[in-house]
Formats: structure tokens, C-alpha cells, sequence
């Protein structure tokens, strides 16, 4: 058999092939057909083929544009607390190129019967807490006497009417990075938004405030700029775990665009208009009594604790879980969520789980820490000492950071101490559990 000659292009192709292969292992599975029920996956099925963007990403972009646009009057109570259907997501690519954005648009513009919300209240940006605030500020006024000692109301702040908003941030790297600036209150003003939507800055120079926000994200970072940007501090103060997760992109190549535009799009839109308008009343969400059973079953473990970096992004799956089978259930028309509407959630949910796995691993989101892990893991049985921790950081952490490090690894159970009595003190060893 004669020598194969492998050209420049074959070895690219190769590679492709390899780096395809390798995708397919460690990304998440697609969607399960449960996500695409009612009109949520109608709207999907039909725009898919006309464009690059991920199925998942047009599903998200629905869901963060319907759950703005019924404002703040469906909700679902947990405990004392009411949950509206305003949610916060992040579309992961491992490029540039994954159209994360092309979905939106897409989306949207089914929404063209709402003009001014869509307009005015969908808005690009996401830089400061007191920046959030005055797009959805109350209005502000004050007694002030005038000459004849008449007391009359000055208007101080004009307010905004509509506390609809949803912001859209291309590049949630840059919002990222503004969490770590000292003073800024971005992070603990979206945290209130996704809670309960009233929000006012603490800092003196802003005194708007904001009662009944109803605020939606939608945002696109890669997966590399992620885990560059955002630390354990976002993740332990519950700022990532107020997000779903999903990982994008691009579904294929299609040159010379879609067809959608030869699409009738009136029956969609109809529909979706018809629930728009349903799910805008006010009314409590309640589950039947198949989705309470269902729930009863799946609740222990959707809200047992994971460890590391991913466990604290997911951990208010109760809550975001409901939330989507309550945006299922008014898509439907329905003041109930029922089995198939709870089914649908859960199907997202696990695409959520899955991408934050892939997304962030068994990162402990404590840059000291997975480094100690690292270390223990190519120790294998030998384990590590201290003086080998502290060399591996060539001694220029500090005993507590080193501390705080150890202490949190070994309370998620990824690895314990053991403790060896010689001439001297005893000497203390690090081992990798599970590893």
C-alpha cells in the first residue's frame, strides 16, 4: 500500500472532525423534546430552520421576553415569598461566533403587537446599580411652601410608568468586571431585581429608587471570558445562581440566510398575543395535583446542594424551575401548571445543569483552591504537605488564604487531612478524595 499523502487542508479537516468529536463528549445533550411543549416550541420549531442560532438560544430569548412583557402580575408563592416570571439568562458559546444575539432578534420580533415595550423597554446595557435604578426609577416629590407659606408638591425625580425593562448585554464580560470596582452595587441591585424588584442604592449621590421593578437579563459572554472574569465572591453572594445557564451554538451554516421572512407568522403571533395578554392579569399560580405528585418526587433532589463553582450557580433550581413551568403554564392560556408544563421546566433545567457542568466543571470558583486541587490530584496517593502547598505557590500565599482554601475543599468532601506524629510536631497531609 503507497504512502497517503495528508495536504494542509486534510489536516484541518482532521482536526475539525477530532475537536467535533470532543464537543459531542463534553457538551451538553440537546434539549429534550419535553422543552419544545405548547407555543414555546411551535415558535421554535418554526424559526430554527431559517437560522444559525442555537435552539436553546432562541428558547431562552423567549422565555426572558415573555416572562418581562406579562409584567408583574402572575406569580407563584414559595414559602412567604412571591415569584414573577422576570428571569435572568446567560447564553454561553465557546466563541465569538456562536450567535448568541442573532436569537433575539429573531424572537422579538413576534413581539412587534407590543411596539412600545419593545421600543423602550428592551435596552442594551448593564454598567451600574445606580444606572439599573433610574431606568425604572419611581417618581420623587416633596413639600416645599411657597411665598404665601402654602405648602405645595414639587416634583424632586420624574418617574418612569412602565417598570417593565429587560437589558441586554452582549458583552457580559464588561459587566463582570464592574462587579469587582470597589463601591459598585451592581451586583446586590440585579440580586434584588431578580428577588423582589425593589431596589434603591445605598449611595448618597443617587437617590432614586424603584418599587415593583419587574427586571429581565438577557446576556452573551464566552464560555473563556466566564471563568477569566467572574470569581467566588459573584458565586458565594448569589449573583451567578439568579442566572440560567446555556450553553450556544451555531446550529449550522447557512450562507445566504434564512427563509423565514416567507414564513406565515401570523398564527404564531396570534397565539402568543392571546397569551401576553392572559398571563398580564394578576393571579396566583398554583400546581394541579399530578405536577404537586411530581413535585413532591423530584423536590428532594432539585434541592439538595452540589459542590464547587457549579453547585453554587445552581443553586436556586427550585425557584428558577418553577418559574419556567409557570412561563409554560400562561403560554398555554393556563392559571395551573400542570404535569407537562413542570415536565418542560425540568427538561430546561437539566440543560441548565448540564451547562454549568460543562460551563464550570469541578471548579471550586476559589482560584487558591482548585489550584491546591490540582495539585493534590497529580500527588495521587502520596498526597501533599504543607510544605509542599506552600512551595507549590512558590510561598507567596498567605496561611489563611492557604486555610480558607483547605477548609473549603475539604468541607464539599473533595478531600481530607491526615495528621502523622514524628520526633517533631505532627505533620499535616493533604489527600484527594474521589479524584
Amino acid at each position: 500500500m503507497g504512502k497517503v499523502e495528508i495536504t494542509t487542508a486534510d489536516e484541518k479537516i482532521i482536526e475539525e472532525a477530532f475537536t467535533n468529536n470532543q464537543d459531542e463528549v463534553t457538551w451538553p445533550a440537546p434539549l429534550a423534546p419535553e422543552a419544545y411543549h405548547g407555543l414555546a416550541g411551535d415558535i421554535v420549531k418554526t424559526i430554527e430552520p431559517h437560522t444559525e442560532a442555537d435552539p436553546a438560544a432562541l428558547l431562552f430569548s423567549l422565555f426572558v421576553l415573555f416572562g418581562n412583557v406579562i409584567g408583574r402580575r402572575s406569580y407563584f408563592v414559595a414559602e412567604a415569598d412571591r415569584h414573577y416570571c422576570n428571569l435572568f439568562a446567560c447564553l454561553v458559546g465557546n466563541t465569538s461566533k456562536g450567535r448568541k444575539g442573532v436569537s433575539l432578534g429573531q424572537v422579538k420580533q413576534l413581539f412587534d403587537f407590543q411596539n412600545e415595550w419593545s421600543r423602550d423597554r428592551v435596552v442594551q446595557g448593564l454598567s451600574s446599580g445606580e444606572g439599573l435604578i433610574w431606568q425604572v426609577r419611581d417618581q420623587q416629590t416633596e413639600l416645599k411652601s411657597d411665598k404665601s407659606g402654602e405648602e405645595k408638591e414639587v416634583i424632586l425625580v420624574d418617574g418612569i410608568e412602565d417598570k417593565r425593562l429587560v437589558c441586554v448585554e452582549s458583552e457580559f464580560a464588561s459587566t463582570i468586571r464592574v462587579l469587582k470596582r470597589e463601591g459598585n452595587t451592581l451586583s446586590a441591585i440585579v440580586r434584588k431585581a431578580w428577588d423582589d424588584g425593589n431596589l434603591q442604592s445605598l449611595t448618597k449621590n443617587s437617590p432614586a429608587k424603584s418599587t415593583d421593578a419587574h427586571i429581565s437579563i438577557l446576556s452573551h459572554i464566552t464560555k473563556d471570558e466566564l471563568l477569566r472574569y467572574l470569581e467566588d465572591t459573584e458565586a458565594a453572594n448569589g449573583f451567578g445562581n439568579r442566572f440560567l445557564w446555556s450553553c450556544v451554538k451555531r446550529s449550522k451554516c447557512l450562507p445566504e440566510g434564512g427563509r423565514l421572512h416567507e414564513t406565515d407568522m401570523s398564527g404564531l403571533k396570534d397565539r402568543l398575543s392571546q397569551a401576553v395578554e392572559y398571563g398580564s392579569r394578576t393571579r396566583e399560580i398554583k400546581r394541579d395535583e399530578e405536577a404537586r405528585q411530581l413535585w413532591h418526587n423530584i423536590y428532594p433532589e432539585l434541592s439538595e446542594g452540589k459542590p464547587g463553582l457549579t453547585g453554587a450557580m445552581l443553586a436556586r433550581s427550585e425557584a428558577q424551575v418553577m418559574r419556567l413551568a409557570c412561563i409554560y403554564a400562561l403560554l398555554d392560556c393556563a392559571d395551573t401548571v400542570s404535569f407537562e408544563h413542570l415536565t418542560a421546566a425540568l427538561a430546561v433545567w437539566d440543560y441548565c445543569e448540564q451547562s454549568a457542568n460543562y460551563i464550570f466543571g469541578d471548579s471550586m470558583g476559589d482560584p487558591v483552591a482548585d489550584s491546591i486541587l490540582e495539585l493534590l490530584r497529580e500527588a495521587g496517593a502520596g498526597g501533599a504537605s504543607r510544605t509542599n502547598i506552600n512551595d507549590h505557590f512558590s510561598r507567596h500565599k498567605k496561611p489563611e488564604e492557604i486555610n480558607r482554601a483547605l477548609r473549603t475543599i475539604e468541607s464539599k468532601g473533595l478531600a481530607e487531612c491526615e495528621k502523622f506524629t514524628g520526633k517533631g510536631r505532627p505533620v499535616e497531609r493533604w489527600f484527594i478524595l474521589n479524584g
